[in-house]
């Protein structure tokens, strides 16, 4: 069985960490595949105290603590691993993770760099062309990416990555599935996501402008961060939302809301996970407008999308019940058809395959 030591932000806990179900997605489905799966994480940014998932048993987790001895003695068991993998935004001294776990990789591993983030890392090696990911590009065999289409693609193949390929976001049909609703979340529109410099004007225009401007509706906000915010008077928040209760969240309230971050939607084709696990959990969907949407869902017939703050409070005014109805139904037919974690591992699959690193078992 082919060994695959992760490192990563965290696996046990998606506090300050929306890269969770995604990791929990793929490593699950490529554990099922064959692969012996180590995930690395660091105990950061008080994610250990809002753990919201016990170490499964697909995987192994190892929490070290976040001090260079603890990250020194964690990157030193890349040595046993066939595939090494270094995820980006690991919450401790990223940079110098990435040289350690790279030189401790043996000769013969498979050595991959896995981009959750990748417009803001290439907007950061833009600005700083000496980083220790730049001058490591080269050595790596692929950059998987969490999406980013075309436009990241090239840019990480310019900087000398010899490939790069978008693993994109995806349903994991066990963990997020209809519910019945829960009186928790009922409201006219939800929106779930943590407060980031980048994301402030874009929930500002689709979010809380238009809840000024419908004063007579209710709007549901989850996510850490917004403690200080002057909320409008019919904006509830809620705080941190455990991912036991996602489902719930997505698929109560008549509408939920994907706001992607600024350089996500200026870069396109990157969905984040609400997209696929609010599909998922029955949820009627209305998201911003960014490019690539196409690709995953058909705007109009299985969700909604909005260019503007004005165009979200016309779909509040215009769309009834009935249609919001097809919409979850719609929705929910092509995520399980087309987007789920066992599909994207497949492709993960094919990549290490590509690079004669095959599990025995597979």
């Amino acid at each position: 069985m082919t060994r695959l030591a992760f490192y990563g932000s965290s696996l046990l806990s998606s506090y300050w960490n929306g890269a969770a179900t995604y990791y929990r997605g793929l490593l699950r489905a490529l554990a099922q595949l064959g692969y012996d799966i180590t995930f690395y994480e660091p105990d950061a940014m008080d994610r250990s105290r809002h753990r919201d998932m016990e170490e499964p048993d697909w995987a192994r987790v190892v929490v070290y603590e976040a001090t260079r001895e603890g990250q020194r003695a964690a990157a030193a068991e890349a040595a046993l691993a066939d595939i090494v993998v270094k995820a980006s935004g690991t919450g401790y001294e990223d940079d110098r993770l990435l040289r350690l776990v790279m030189d401790a990789a043996r000769p013969g591993a498979l050595r991959i760099f896995w981009d959750v983030d990748a417009p803001a890392t290439l907007a950061h090696l833009a600005r700083t062309p000496d980083a220790p990911l730049a001058r490591l590009l080269a050595g790596l065999d692929v950059v998987l990416t969490y999406g980013g289409g075309d436009a990241v693609v090239s840019a990480y193949e310019r900087l000398g990555a010899p490939a790069c390929v978008p693993i994109y976001n995806a349903l994991d049909p066990d963990t997020h599935f209809p519910v019945p609703p829960d009186p928790r979340f009922a409201a006219d529109l939800a929106f779930l996501g943590n407060r980031l410099p980048d994301r402030d004007a874009r929930v500002e225009e689709f979010f809380f402008g238009p809840a000024r401007r419908r004063p007579e509706l209710t709007f549901l906000l989850g996510g850490a961060g917004w403690a200080d915010v002057d909320l409008p008077p019919n904006v509830r928040w809620i705080g941190h939302v455990p991912t036991a209760d996602h489902n719930a969240f997505h698929g109560t309230p008549r509408m939920v809301l994907n706001i992607a971050r600024e350089d996500m939607a200026r870069t396109g084709f990157s969905p984040a996970t609400r997209v696929f696990e609010a599909t998922g959990a029955g949820g009627c969907l209305v998201t911003d407008a960014w490019e690539g949407i196409e690709m995953f869902f058909e705007p109009g017939r299985e969700v909604l999308v909005a260019g503007d703050g004005a165009a979200l409070c016309d779909i509040l005014d215009d769309t009834p019940t009935h249609r919001n109805s097809g919409l979850r139904a719609a929705a929910h037919r092509r995520v399980l058809a087309d987007h789920t974690y066992a599909d994207r591992a497949r492709k993960v699959h094919a990549i290490l395959h590509a690079r004669a690193l095959t599990p025995e078992s597979a």
